[in-house]
């Protein structure tokens, strides 16, 4: 009789999901009219993850903020999380515009702008449209009532509301710990939910995979080879150098990270989506010793204002466009387009083709670059998607441990027994007392 044990490794979610995305790739590659119909399900599991993100992010914000004992602290914390967003998304859109400077992906392809049907792309240039302009975006932080945030789901909406209501509670002193308290209660049903959520999984990873092969096809990859190649190099030399650079300066080598969070890691790579784990990754890195404020107001308002992966994406299309159909940009006219990107990259959220609608919403404003050339990038679009989801979640986790180790909100020694030594929470070393980092 087999030991058991000996497939105990396939209770591991990363390997479930790992073999769900196989599993669907080889079904789109050879029933792809079936593997098409598969989305439902894929989008089925991501509407699941969703509906429990407002909830969870009023609850973690409210109850780390009140507990933080500090308005001035809180202020503090916020302000380091945006001017750290500004600079490495900025770096990242930097190195993407390097990078595709060097490899000229579109290089060749003479592509004549005027004969493109652009019928194709003119819901993604609608949606750039009507999205107004800077004003419009920051008036569109605040919510028309405070139930029509959590209707609709808007992060950061939810971010505003919860971050007014744990100051007020701050200030409220003993009256309003018996309200932190049922929240706090609540916020561990949440996350009870969304455990029972993630055993779906590996179900809507392999569907979503399916979904992608089945319509676009593996010739649509190979013809855009280059290009992808290109894209998927930068992310990595930006996770590797950027990303590892700065990990390693919080006190966690990469490697050592990238196993912890190999689970999330998995599961954005088959839904293409970084929403779908945000719970899960909140939980991991409060499990490893940051406190919940810096948490609830960190990492979801990364998801928004710090897009790593998008910000190489973008770049690289744009100008991936610009060579296919032989328009010559001067430094001073990408520099132009940097800038912009600086600010249409700030509204993608970790959900899929937010990418593709920021990209439409920067060639039609700077005018230089036909925007019907974005017809190219529609095939691999949802391929490159999956390398841009993945690396804003890695980004975006580094981000909260850097800003944790920089505002001396996490136990090091806690951190670094599970984040290096990849012990559980609930083991003997996660239970040791442990002291605040000096630094």
């Amino acid at each position: 009789m087999q030991n058991p044990s000996r497939f105990s490794w396939l209770k591991q979610l990363y390997v479930q999901v790992l073999i769900a995305i196989v599993i669907g790739g080889l079904f789109g590659y050879f029933f792809p009219a079936m593997g098409t119909q598969l989305q439902p399900i894929a989008e089925a599991f991501i509407k699941l993850i969703k509906m429990m993100l407002a909830p969870i992010i009023f609850c973690t914000v409210v109850v780390g903020i009140a507990k933080m004992g500090s308005i001035r602290k809180v202020g503090k914390t916020g302000a380091k999380a945006l001017l750290y967003f500004e600079v490495v998304s900025t770096l990242a859109l930097v190195i993407g515009l390097v990078v595709v400077n060097i490899l000229k992906p579109g290089a060749g392809m003479n592509i004549d702008a005027s004969h493109i049907d652009a019928s194709a792309i003119s819901s993604y240039v609608h949606k750039a449209e009507s999205g107004g302009g800077i004003v419009d975006f920051i008036m569109g932080i605040i919510p028309v009532t405070l139930g029509d945030a959590f209707v609709k789901g808007n992060m950061l909406q939810v971010i505003l509301i919860s971050v007014l209501f744990g100051i007020a509670m701050l200030q409220t002193g003993e009256c309003g710990k018996p309200v932190i308290d049922f929240i706090d209660r609540g916020l561990q049903g949440l996350f009870k939910m969304i455990n029972l959520i993630m055993r779906l999984a590996p179900l809507g990873a392999g569907a979503g995979i399916a979904f992608t092969i089945g319509k676009y096809g593996i010739a649509t990859l190979l013809s855009f080879g280059y290009l992808m190649l290109a894209v998927y190099v930068t992310s990595l030399i930006f996770v590797v150098v950027v990303l590892g650079s700065i990990a390693s300066w919080a006190g966690f080598p990469l490697i050592p990270l990238l196993r912890y969070i190999k689970d999330e890691i998995f599961v954005t790579l088959g839904t293409c989506s970084t929403e779908a784990v945000l719970p899960r990754i909140m939980m991991k890195l409060e499990e490893a010793g940051v406190e919940k404020a810096t948490v609830g107001m960190v990492l979801p308002t990364g998801y928004t204002f710090n897009a790593d992966g998008t910000s190489i994406y973008l770049t690289m299309a744009a100008l991936f466009v610009a060579q296919a159909t032989n328009t010559d940009l001067s430094w001073m006219q990408q520099i132009v387009l940097l800038g912009v990107l600086l600010l249409t990259s700030k509204g993608s959220a970790g959900v899929a083709g937010a990418g593709f609608v920021a990209l439409a919403a920067t060639l039609s404003s700077i005018g230089t670059v036909p925007v019907a050339g974005l017809v190219l990038l529609l095939g691999v679009d949802r391929f490159m998607n999956e390398a841009r989801a993945v690396v804003n979640l890695i980004g975006n986790t580094v981000a909260t441990l850097a800003i944790a180790k920089w505002d001396n909100t996490f136990d090091v020694t806690k951190a670094r027994a599970i984040i290096l030594q990849q012990k559980s929470p609930g083991s003997a070393a996660a239970k040791t007392p442990v002291s605040k980092s000096p630094h």
